[in-house]
Parts: C-alpha cells; structure tokens; sequence
C-alpha cells in the first residue's frame, strides 16, 4: 500500500473557510480552451461539450482522463484547467466536460444537471472510449461531479465500459445534509453564490428554448434546497427536492463498485459534513479524510510536492498508479 503524504495547511491558510476562499481566489492557472471540442449527443436532445487537451507526442493508447466540473462551474474552473495542465504533463490526454447549459454548452441544453445526471458521465466516457479505443481512462469529478461519477461506478459495477480508475473530490455523497449544512448562518455566503448562478443558467435557459421546463416559484429564493425544490427536482423528473436528494445521494451506491476509486474530502469542509464518509471505504474504494483543506481548497505546505496543490498531486498519483 503507497503512503499517501498527510495534508499540512499553509500556515496563513489555517480553517475550512480560508481553504475554501482561497481555493477559489487563487487560481493558479489562466484559462485554457483546450485544443478540440467534442460535441455528445444525449437521448433528450441536450448535447454536451468535452473540450480535448492532448499533451504533444500523445499516441493512441496512452493514458487519458477525463475530468468533470463541480456546481456553478465549467471547463474553465480553476481546479479544471490545473489538474489538466498537470496531467498532459505526466503525458495523460484530458478531456473537460461542460454539464448541461454550462460553458461552451450554455445554450445546448434544455434541461438542467443535477446530483444524479450519472448518464451523462456515462455519455462521456463512452464517447472517449470511441475516441481513444485503446488507452485506459481515469474519471476525476470534483464536488457535485463527485457524486455523479460514484453513481455511474455504483451503477455500473463491472461493465465493459467503465474507467479504469476514479476520483471524487469533496463529493456530497448525503445531499440532504449538505443543504442542511449549507443553510447555517456562516455558509450563506456560499449559498447566495450558488443560487445567484444557477438562476442565471435557469434565465438563459428559459429565453433560449420556450418549451425548457419552468421554474415553479415566482422569484428567485435565496436558499439552494427551495432552488432544487422549485426547479432542479420537478424540472429532473423528481417528484421534489426530498425525492432528488434521496435517489441521487451518492453513498448508497458506493458499495457496489468495483474499480479502484479515491475519495477525498477534509473535516473542515463548510458545505459537506465529514460524518457523511466515515463509513464510506470498501474494497475498491479509499476515503481519505484531511484534517484541514476546505472544499476544493488543499492549499498547503510543499511537503514533498512539487508546489503547494496538495489536491492535485494526490490525483495525479492515483491516476499514475493505476494507469501506467
């Protein structure tokens, strides 16, 4: 069993809320298109859009990953265009999905993601598949894509066209606890955010295709339960939020992978309780639990590592370990 080198906070950085702050303001990587885009067809007539970054002197049958976005993100996020960046190094060819009516598919889609949109990962890793036949692939999805990406594995248990590995980051595998936790009074700020972007993506929906699903409430609400309540579940299939959350919450499918699959959250996560993973690991799958690092955050003390993205290069030794 490889150690795996203890998260160590950067002495300015010190609690869940700074990690995550920083996490988000430091980006440490300028944007990248990537140098292709894939379009992907779905069954409903949404398509999605896998933006391709092959690393110089790829050749067919080396490694590839794909990564997916967390809530209110796209290609371009900070953590997505890094770990790309890192991985071509390593030689790997890394393809980024925009979700539903995200990024270069804003106005490609009719109906929104959500927790449980685990078909649409599905699409595409089986469109990397057509691409790349025989190179073996990684899936990396951080926070809501987390739970996505453990969904697929769960529901998919050994099928021929799973990836080789996986990797969830700060993934909210108990969605009903993750809103509980993002209503206390010192996440409202991470809340507000989420809700203020995903109406937007609701506007831009509803202007661009007339017969899109409607939002149930009349105004925007300021909480993400009342969003997914009045929008994300009805506009989904789900008979309300109580019934989204519970079929899509990823935990209950974790039992049943069947590939080597890493978890990584921290205890001073703000938006999803650590309780949520205490009994997560299995066979296949490894939860480490940092004591600090936020969501999405890991800023740290080198400790060995290249630089100070703790996160990253905890992925990045996953994926070399179990594709080369």
């Amino acid at each position: 069993m490889t150690t795996i080198p203890e998260f160590q906070s950067h002495l300015l950085l010190k609690g869940g809320h700074r990690q995550t702050l920083a996490g988000f303001l430091f980006r440490g990587a300028g944007y990248s298109a990537g140098r292709e885009q894939h379009s992907i067809d779905l069954p409903d007539g949404d398509r999605l859009i896998l933006h391709d970054d092959e690393p110089e002197g790829w050749t067919p049958g080396s490694p590839t990953a794909l990564l997916l976005h967390g809530l209110a993100g796209c290609h371009g996020s900070a953590y997505m265009v890094r770990v790309s960046l890192k991985l071509n190094e390593k030689g790997i060819r890394v393809f980024r999905l925009d979700h539903r009516g995200c990024g270069a598919g804003t106005h490609l889609a009719r109906f929104p993601y959500n927790a449980g949109r685990s078909e649409d990962v599905r699409a595409a890793v089986t469109r990397i598949r057509q691409l790349c036949p025989d190179s073996p692939l990684a899936v990396i999805g951080f926070s809501l894509s987390g739970n996505m990406v453990l969904k697929m594995l769960g529901e998919d248990g050994s099928a021929s066209h799973v990836p080789n590995c996986a990797v969830a980051v700060n993934p909210p595998v108990d969605l009903a606890a993750c809103g509980q936790a993002l209503r206390r009074k010192e996440n409202r700020l991470y809340e507000r955010h989420f809700v203020k972007l995903l109406g937007k993506q609701v506007q831009q929906r509803v202007a661009h295709f007339p017969d899109a699903p409607q939002p149930r409430w009349e105004s925007l609400p300021d909480r993400l339960r009342e969003f997914d309540d009045g929008y994300t579940a009805p506009a989904s299939g789900f008979e309300g939020v109580d019934d989204y959350y519970a079929q899509c919450s990823g935990n209950q499918f974790v039992p049943a992978i069947q590939i080597p699959t890493l978890v990584i959250t921290a205890c001073d996560d703000p938006l999803i309780p650590v309780s949520s993973f205490e009994t997560l690991s299995t066979d296949q799958v490894t939860t480490l639990i940092a004591p600090h690092g936020g969501h999405l955050g890991y800023i740290g003390r080198r400790n060995g590592d290249p630089d100070r993205r703790w996160m990253d290069w905890r992925i990045i030794d996953w994926l070399q370990r179990h594709l080369t």
